[in-house]
């Protein structure tokens, strides 16, 4: 048996990893506190779950869904752009439910990839967006997001050879991992101006626009004059809504390249199961309110943990969106160490920022979504990690 070579190509996911050496240390008897993985603890609203069962059990909703999903769900997701960010879409044409949004960003590649054209990537970035190059046989180009620069590409720096060859660009604001918002307003018309000079298309990965603090309310990539003719933009209900563990999400924007991605998916899934399709519809459409209350939650362990941080040599941001910490790491010290020494000394798990790709060295990232009483204990683990070390 031989697998395609194009698997040799991917490097392994960074999470895989990390939870392999998670599993290590608990076989050890370790109690490990884990800060290393974005994934909402906090409950799925009770609402939202109670009209997902009564939705289960409508034999309708026990057959095949449509790829295009429910008419009533993208009229949903129209009516909340509307409503939050006044930005008007047709929800028959510029539209499209996801299987969570790392399914929609993944298949895109294959909609603009073909064997040796480019994507340009942020790096650091979500390591989806690279791989999805690979495997559709394009090669990834990384735009270093750099401290100096706010930690947003310089389009300008872009050798003129590379964006010959690109194809698409990706962009995420709020970022992850640095956390690092779009606070110029300006940003996103540049990067509409710089994909229209030269036939782009720009894929934004806006997964983290609701998780916001101190009052900020962050920009969609939607909002800019020329948006919707260059590009589309990627969301999720998973970090809004915590409902990480439904797989629903979806892409808005340029109405050809909804359409191409929906002829790509129409080949290769059969949709999302209705019932969560139903349960999403009425996230969408109820009180907004408890997500306030979810984002004091997530504050109030940012301001308890970022002190932490800082006060144990590390440096980092106060982020005003994302639930995620970037800071660096002492100087002389790489992220994978400086991850594994936090491991294998004081029992906390982090990300190394090299997972991020390689402008990611001398970062480490600290995830805000575990429990209060866990988060007080990583606390004091830090604390008296960084006692021992004096």
């Amino acid at each position: 048996m031989r697998v395609a070579k194009r698997l040799d190509r991917l490097p392994r996911y960074l999470f895989v990893e990390i939870s392999g050496k998670i599993a290590e240390k608990r076989a050890e008897g370790v109690d490990v506190i884990n800060f290393a993985i974005g994934d909402p603890e906090l409950p799925t609203p009770s609402h939202i779950i109670e009209y997902m069962c009564e939705a289960a059990h409508d034999p309708a909703n026990h057959r095949y869904p449509e790829t295009a999903g429910l008419p009533q769900l993208r009229e949903a997701i129209a009516g909340w752009y509307q409503r939050r960010l006044s930005v008007a879409l047709d929800p028959n044409r510029e539209v499209l439910p996801l299987i969570g949004s790392k399914e929609g960003i993944g298949h895109i590649a294959f909609v603009f990839i073909e064997p040796g054209d480019i994507a340009l990537v942020p790096d650091p970035g979500y390591p989806v967006y690279a791989r999805g190059t690979l495997l559709a046989g394009g090669e990834p180009y990384f735009m270093p997001l750099r401290a100096e620069n706010d930690f947003l590409p310089d389009f300008e720096n872009i050798p003129k050879d590379i964006v010959r060859r690109a194809k698409l660009m990706w962009l995420n604001y709020p970022n992850n991992p640095t956390g690092v918002t779009v606070d110029r307003p300006d940003f996103f018309e540049k990067a509409v101006y710089f994909a229209r000079q030269h036939s782009l298309a720009i894929c934004h990965d806006a997964a983290y626009t609701e998780v916001a603090f101190d009052g900020y309310k962050p920009p969609s990539f939607m909002q800019a004059a020329g948006a919707k003719e260059v590009g589309v933009e990627f969301h999720s209900l998973s970090k809004t809504y915590h409902m990480t563990g439904w797989r629903i999400g979806m892409v808005v924007g340029n109405a050809e390249m909804i359409n191409a991605l929906f002829r790509v998916k129409s080949n290769l899934d059969s949709g999302i199961p209705q019932a969560i399709q139903h349960a999403a519809i009425k996230a969408l459409n109820s009180s907004q309110e408890y997500i306030l209350e979810y984002n004091a939650i997530l504050q109030r362990r940012r301001d308890k943990l970022i002190q932490v941080i800082n006060q144990i040599g590390l440096r980092a941001r106060v982020p005003k969106a994302t639930f995620y910490i970037w800071a660096s790491v002492p100087q002389g010290c790489t992220s994978t160490d400086f991850a594994d020494k936090l491991l294998n000394e004081a029992g906390v798990a982090v990300t190394p920022g090299i997972g991020y790709g390689k402008e990611g060295e001398g970062y480490i990232r600290f995830s805000l979504t575990l429990p209060d009483d866990r988060l007080e204990q990583g606390i004091e683990r830090l604390l008296s990690w960084q006692g021992r070390q004096k």
